[in-house]
């Protein structure tokens, strides 16, 4: 299948009787990207589950710190990500900067890793997102329904937002998004203003993220792991190059936007609940029976009870934000593979319409729906399973791409010396190796503190063959593309292979 390449206008048209296979050009601008990703890392979501666990068993009042570190080290590897995303664009990301950067061995892997994540990460959400939408109607309403009932609701509605071009789900992420910042800065305002212990910024200084500060049987690893865990997703503003209204600029910078804004916004509202507490009790809190009163105690001390209600509600509505996020992010992965000629072709298929990536969205329904089920089948919990452990390994096998991203950023610029005139010491090679340095950090955190970081559902048979996923996937796929290499070269010249950029036609797909 042939695409034109209309030029003047960075627009690729089907020739007559063609399938469309490109993504609708300028549907969202730099608000609409910022939202995707945002969305993605789900402020509320990561506050809530992510800074008890933090606070409670890492690095007690450190952990504002921790999210500090977080914030510097993905800003210096944001640095060189920019800088690829400057000169390639396509829906694959990863897949597409690894392979048309370094190398397309290294570049199948690049597709896979994050493919699998994003594909196994909805369905992980939508887990979450039934076990908060189980307790808010319980508690509200008295209403108790199996969590499979909230499951299939939110997988249908997500396939149906998902159906059209992206600029649909932006609109409903950014109404989502802006109500839980607001409810976030509340709580973290109200702390602060009233502070039982005093005001304090010894929380906010990153020494103090590598201490334990106290809690007993804390871990200092756990609580910077449970920094970098609440970032997932911030790469995946390349993902929606293609789409936005100008990805030269857009892309690089709506991702330093997500990488710095939420960073600032973790650490001032982490801080906001560690002072609102007091550091001893946010402690207790934390470790205690019902973890999520880390913030809901002082919401209900210092704004009203009716906050906390408020608060449930946005827990479930930003939950089912970060599952529509995932969604678009897997079928675009797929529409790049299917682009590619790599997967069943009519996956790389775009609605004559919408142009949205419609049978691979409806795919990954049907994925995120299997996996469900088998949660459902084999008894498991949503939460403390079906989460907890997609989570652990969408999280691993996403530090290995960002990895791989580094490490094809130094190759992109000072082996194969493309693009002088972006080149420098600092943007281009200081920055991708010391960020690619902390991604191999962040993966040593990981790997040290997975059973700690699994809790019960450490005992799973899902949990013990992590391990082994994550390296079958990643020499498996690089065995792939050496086969297809020696063997089937037409296969292996398709990896990666299709690129949009405004300055130049995209490559005909080989048939």
């Amino acid at each position: 299948m042939a695409i034109d390449y209309v030029p003047g206008t960075g627009a690729e048209r089907p020739a007559q009787g063609e399938r469309q296979a490109t993504l609708k050009r300028g549907a969202i601008g730099l608000a609409g990207v910022v939202f995707m990703v945002v969305a993605f890392s789900a402020p509320i979501t990561a506050m809530t589950g992510n800074l008890p666990v933090a606070v409670g068993f890492g690095n007690g009042l450190g952990a504002p710190g921790g999210f500090v570190i977080a914030t510097i080290v993905l800003t210096i590897f944001s640095i060189g990500f920019v800088a690829l995303a400057r000169h390639i664009t396509a829906a694959g990301a990863f897949y597409t900067f690894v392979s048309r950067a370094w190398s397309r061995v290294p570049g199948l892997a690049a597709g896979v890793l994050p493919m699998i994540t994003y594909m196994t990460m909805e369905a992980g959400l939508i887990g979450i997102f039934s076990a908060f939408a189980d307790q808010a109607f319980t508690a509200q309403f008295g209403l108790d329904l199996p969590w499979e009932i909230y499951a299939a609701i939110g997988l249908v509605v997500i396939a149906a937002l998902s159906h059209f071009d992206i600029s649909v789900a932006a609109k409903v992420l950014g109404v989502v998004l802006v109500s839980e910042i607001a409810m976030l800065s509340v709580t973290a305002v109200a702390g602060l203003l009233n502070h039982p212990d005093g005001m304090s910024f010894t929380s906010l200084n990153p020494l103090t993220a590598l201490n334990t500060n106290g809690v007993a049987g804390g871990v200092v690893g756990l609580g910077l792991l449970m920094a970098f865990w609440s970032w997932v997703g911030f790469e995946s503003t390349a993902i929606y190059g293609e789409e936005s209204k100008d990805p030269k600029r857009i892309v690089p910078r709506a991702t330093l936007i997500a990488v710095i804004g939420i960073g600032v916004f973790y650490t001032f509202v982490s801080w906001g609940v560690v002072v609102g507490n007091g550091p001893t009790r946010a402690v207790e809190l934390a470790s205690g029976p019902t973890p999520f009163d880390l913030l809901y105690a002082p919401t209900a001390q210092y704004v009203g009870p009716w906050a906390v209600t408020v608060f449930e509600w946005l827990v479930v509505g930003g939950s089912f934000a970060c599952a529509l996020a995932i969604h678009n992010s897997a079928a675009r992965y797929l529409f790049a593979f299917g682009r590619d000629g790599l997967l069943w072709r009519r996956l790389g298929e775009a609605h004559r319409k919408h142009a949205s990536p419609w049978i691979a969205s409806l795919t990954q329904t049907v994925i995120a729906a299997i996996l469900v089920a088998v949660c459902s089948l084999t008894r498991s919990d949503p939460y403390a399973d079906l989460f907890v452990l997609v989570a652990i390994l969408a999280t691993l096998l996403l530090l290995i791409v960002q990895t791989m991203c580094s490490m094809a950023t130094v190759i992109y610029f000072h082996v194969k010396k493309e693009h002088p005139e972006t080149a420098s010491w600092w943007r281009t090679l200081l920055a991708p190796i010391v960020g690619g340095a902390g991604m191999v950090y962040v993966i040593y955190l990981m790997a040290s503190n997975m059973q700690a970081a699994a809790g019960a559902a450490s005992d799973t048979l899902f949990f013990k063959a992590i391990p082994y996923l994550v390296v079958g996937l990643s020499v498996g796929s690089i065995a792939v593309a050496l086969y297809w290499r020696s063997s089937r070269p037409d296969l292996y010249q398709r990896i990666g292979s299709t690129i949009f950029d405004d300055h130049e036609p995209a490559r005909e797909p080989v048939n």
